[in-house]
């Protein structure tokens, strides 16, 4: 996976959270289907924004934007609703178009185990095999890709003939050309030509985001290695590349008011909150990000303590009844009373060591351990993925509130699902 938007699970309700699962796996499926199981290392998050901005514009009437998946390990071996039609044949054309440059990338920098010269033969077979299927597959929805791969050539071009000092923006121009020509198409497959524009717009500034975010974030490790980086080539230090990668973001939720949608909470979510969520990331939270999610933490939040107020400063619970107000609170499966038996479901009984092992090494296998939530082999106590636990950001489940008066600043709870009114945060 890559990709700089990465929404956490605790930051979306349950529907967000059912409909971006739906699109990843149909990325993913649409890949194996189109161009066979090694594309399907091609998935990655921003493709699959592709998928959400169809799905979004079309008019939803009937179910035909979904198809039940069957079992895969990375879901716990669980059949899945999960998205398909053009949308999904749309992300996957430019998500393996786009694979292929950055592998051809790599080669040409001679990066890692590319250095090999089997390994560079082997990568530039692959690449040169996914920018034909990638073509073919986007040429029966009606785009062509040769845009995405002019633009990639051209963006070596550009960088060897930059003069030192130049603007940072000329070289992050190839990929907003291209982004921009995969954010327009969606309003084509959707029937949505008026959305062509703004999407356009959205697709140039999300295009240059990328591109900026990435430049910074490996800018010390092309400094240590004598790699080539468009910060440090034309002079740009980070306040001004926090400065473009801002306005980009502001840029892009101006735009999207002008895109006519069906759905707007999803869409909304990815490029308007985590949008920002990654510049975050990259560059340390803006001050007035800071001072709203201050603002709108409750007494004893994590954002509350970091302004000076003390977790203790909270009205106290109350007690449950029948139990003394200064007591621990008494576990459910905890007999309370002379008399009475337990109250709730008894913790599971452990497996002996060697069911245990039995099921640790099945569960292995079939990825379950790293990839999705599931019993633990030895306790039975439910427990996260691997891959889950690591790849979340917030610190709390509401403690990554924007700001939005929309919904009191809350981006993610079941209260307002994802700001769906499209407010400007």
């Amino acid at each position: 996976m890559f990709g700089i938007i990465r929404p956490c699970r605790h930051r979306l309700s349950e529907r967000l959270q059912s409909s971006w699962m739906a699109h990843l796996c149909g990325l993913c499926l649409a890949l194996r289907d189109d161009h066979g199981q090694l594309a399907r290392t091609a998935t990655n998050y921003d493709g699959l924004i592709i998928s959400v901005l169809v799905e979004a514009q079309a008019a939803r009437e009937d179910a035909s934007w979904r198809r039940t998946a069957g079992p895969c390990p990375l879901r716990g071996m669980r059949t899945a609703s999960v998205a398909r039609g053009e949308g999904a044949r749309l992300a996957a054309a430019v998500s393996l178009a786009l694979a292929s440059v950055k592998i051809r990338d790599h080669v040409e920098d001679r990066d890692g185990v590319f250095a090999r010269r089997p390994v560079a033969a082997g990568a530039r077979a692959v690449t040169r095999r996914w920018d034909r299927q990638s073509a073919g597959s986007a040429s029966t929805i009606g785009f062509d890709t040769g845009v995405l791969l002019e633009a990639a050539a051209r963006q070596g071009a550009l960088e060897r003939s930059l003069a030192p000092g130049g603007s940072v923006l000329l070289v992050t121009e190839p990929t907003e050309t291209a982004t921009s020509a995969a954010f327009a198409h969606t309003a084509v497959l959707a029937g949505r030509p008026g959305n062509a524009a703004p999407l356009a717009e959205a697709g140039r500034l999300f295009g240059r985001l990328a591109h900026l975010l990435d430049a910074a974030e490996d800018q010390a490790a092309d400094a240590e290695a004598g790699a080539w980086n468009p910060l440090t080539a034309t002079g740009t230090d980070r306040a001004e590349a926090e400065r473009l990668c801002r306005d980009a973001v502001h840029g892009i939720r101006l735009a999207l008011r002008e895109v006519e949608l069906t759905d707007r909470a999803l869409v909304h979510l990815l490029l308007a909150h985590e949008t920002e969520r990654a510049v975050d990331r990259v560059f340390g939270p803006a001050a007035h990000t800071t001072a709203c999610r201050t603002r709108n933490a409750g007494p004893g939040s994590p954002a509350a303590s970091a302004a000076g107020e003390h977790p203790n400063d909270a009205p106290p619970r109350q007690a449950p009844p029948g139990q003394d107000p200064g007591q621990a609170p008494i576990p459910p499966w905890v007999p309370q009373g002379p008399g009475f038996g337990p109250i709730g479901e008894k913790p599971p009984r452990p497996r002996n060591l060697l069911a245990g092992c039995a099921v640790w090494a099945l569960m292995a296998c079939s990825c379950q351990l790293l990839c999705c939530d599931h019993n633990d082999p030895f306790s039975r106590e439910r427990r996260e993925g691997w891959c889950q636990r690591h790849d979340c950001d917030c610190p709390d489940c509401c403690d990554g509130c924007n700001g939005c008066d929309c919904c009191n600043g809350c981006d993610g709870c079941d209260c307002c699902d994802g700001c769906d009114c499209g407010c400007d945060c």
